[in-house]
């Protein structure tokens, strides 16, 4: 048995490894790189393996930095299955067909444009490609070993992250090979809490928290606080927030302030048609996750969905008090771009980041008060003005999951971690002092809720 590292190692993303046992060949994840530049122009290089001689990919959940490679993998010639639980299959189809249009028409603007070194500018790969990948997919239940290979189990198990994570166990003739993908609290306001620790010979943990424990702050509270001190100088929040997990939280947390007056009655508006459609899915699979009909039907009732263009502009023409929640989540397009160039010359305003910003990122760049931050054509110059606010991390840190690593014959497993993706910890932010292309600008407050992409 051979295991290579073909991502998740020096950064957080572009998950991928490769499992070789007696001339076949698995792959675990198969991530895009996020991030700084060079790490994206990673995704461009030819993949490290033949992909006709892969035999099975197995993916823990369906976040791109583990499954956003996979229409690369497809066109290069891979034609086994790709197996996953069900909800994860449901999230794949949403993202990787979005994924393939957003590389269109981030490749569309470059020609446009002539903001590409390349002439003409292609995508990474299409929407076409994305739907041929989803063929690939296959069902795999939790708790249910399926022999993927000859002489190779594979066991999905809870881990907790977002709908359909999943922790995977390989019994490789007879030895045991544990991934713990992006493992989530086992206090979570939405997802149930992961699944015990299965007895292994070895450990790969994700260890982007793996330098840290959870804070105690009260997440919900802060975020009351923020909203409440916006709303009272006639402001709006906007928050920019991942599609999957990250939305649907922020909405269950807004329909619980609401609940409890802790908050203003302000509306509540939903940009994104991904986290609307991804909202609908929590909705659907009520099994996998914490919340009661009634309570998944008040958070898919907080906010007022916004599916088209127009009414997006509208909402972004608006100038009463009112929180957004609009992807992407580290600002890296989407129509919360639109939303941070009206909001942010207006220092009533608020904007709450909410997730794990990746190196060279805006996200990263608004959370590090960078001399410039680039948004559409505009640029926003940052004061550094700092408090602290690490409440919100989704992922297990290591005293929750490390100190329960199985034991077999009265020894702890050994265990391999990701400690190359640990980073620096985060500066979480209160930069009241910005400005937008010279303008004075408004209140940016940040909870750390990174996530191991997630974070």
């Amino acid at each position: 048995m051979k295991l290579t590292f073909l991502g998740a190692a020096g950064t957080v993303t572009g998950s991928k490894y490769l499992l070789e046992h007696r001339g076949h060949k698995l792959l675990i994840d198969c991530g895009l790189f996020q991030g700084w530049k060079a790490l994206r122009e990673m995704n461009w290089e030819l993949l490290p393996f033949d992909a006709h001689d892969i035999d099975a990919v197995l993916l823990t959940h369906a976040h791109l930095d583990h499954s956003g490679t996979l229409p690369l993998l497809v066109r290069q010639g891979f034609r086994g299955m790709v197996l996953a639980t069900p909800p994860t299959i449901e999230l794949c189809t949403l993202l990787l067909p979005d994924s393939g249009r957003t590389q269109e028409e981030d490749a569309a603007f470059a020609n446009r444009h002539h903001t590409s070194r390349h002439e003409p500018a292609q995508p990474l790969y299409t929407e076409d490609d994305a739907l041929l990948a989803l063929r690939r997919l296959a069902h795999l239940p939790f708790d249910t070993p399926a022999q993927v290979v000859p002489g190779v189990k594979a066991t999905f198990h809870r881990a907790g992250h977002i709908l359909g994570a999943a922790s995977m166990a390989l019994d490789v003739e007879g030895q045991t090979l544990l991934f713990s993908g992006d493992v989530g609290r086992p206090d979570d306001l939405l997802m149930r809490a992961p699944a015990p620790v299965t007895p292994a010979h070895w450990i790969v943990v994700e260890s982007t928290y793996g330098d840290r424990l959870h804070p105690t702050q009260d997440a919900e509270a802060a975020l009351g606080e923020v909203i409440s001190y916006t709303a009272a100088r006639g402001g709006t929040v906007v928050v920019p927030a991942f599609a999957v997990g990250r939305a649907q939280t922020l909405l269950y947390m807004l329909y619980r302030l609401k609940q409890r007056g802790a908050i203003p009655d302000l509306p509540v508006f939903l940009d994104s048609p991904m986290a609307i459609d991804m909202t609908e899915i929590y909705h659907r699979h009520r099994a996998e996750h914490r919340l009661s009909a009634q309570e998944c039907a008040g958070m898919c009732g907080v906010a007022q969905m916004v599916r088209t263009a127009d009414e997006s502009r509208a909402v972004s023409r608006s100038r009463f008090p009112a929180v957004i929640v609009s992807a992407s989540g580290m600002a890296t397009g989407g129509r919360v771009l639109h939303h941070l160039r009206q909001r942010l010359p207006d220092p009533r305003n608020t904007v709450v980041l909410v997730g794990y910003q990746a190196g060279g990122t805006r996200g990263a760049r608004l959370l590090g008060a960078s001399a410039r931050c680039a948004s559409s054509a505009r640029t926003c110059r940052c004061a550094r003005k700092w408090r602290r606010s690490k409440a919100c991390r989704p992922m297990r840190t290591r005293r929750s999951w490390c100190s329960g690593s199985p034991r077999r014959h009265g020894r702890r497993s050994a265990c391999s971690s990701r400690t190359a993706n640990r980073r620096p910890r985060t500066r979480c932010a209160s930069a009241s002092a910005m400005s937008w292309a010279g303008w004075p600008a408004c209140h940016c407050w940040a909870a750390a809720w990174s996530s191991a992409l997630e974070p």
